[in-house]
């Protein structure tokens, strides 16, 4: 029982992060997160500030199946070396449903 357990609770987490695709609910939440998280001070729907636009992240990764995976751990850990040389920094306060909310919803962002 307890290895279906497991299987069940994996597909979930996978199906999460299997499409970018949110509710207009998840979306305005993100939205706001990323606004009160600090995020908005680095990066824009579709420019570049002292990190990427988001709608070059969503570009950067669209052919990627696990790229929301990717992205929460970024989010997460930081990175370096990805867009250049101003690394991020981690973000290991923020719970991982937010940060997994918030991968999604970079996915989402289209540019003009």
């Amino acid at each position: 029982m307890k290895k279906i357990t497991f299987l069940l609770m994996m597909s979930a987490a996978h199906v999460a992060f299997a499409s970018p695709a949110l509710s207009a609910k998840e979306a305005a939440a993100a939205a706001e997160l990323a606004k009160s998280s600090g995020c908005m001070s680095c990066h824009a729907l579709d420019e570049k500030i002292v990190g990427p636009a988001y709608s070059k992240v969503a570009a950067k990764y669209s052919a990627d199946a696990d790229a929301a995976v990717s992205l929460a751990q970024s989010i997460r850990n930081g990175s370096a070396g990805k867009w250049g040389r101003i690394p991020m920094p981690a973000h290991g306060t923020m719970n991982q449903e937010d940060i997994n909310l918030l991968a999604r919803w970079v996915l989402t962002i289209k540019g003009n």
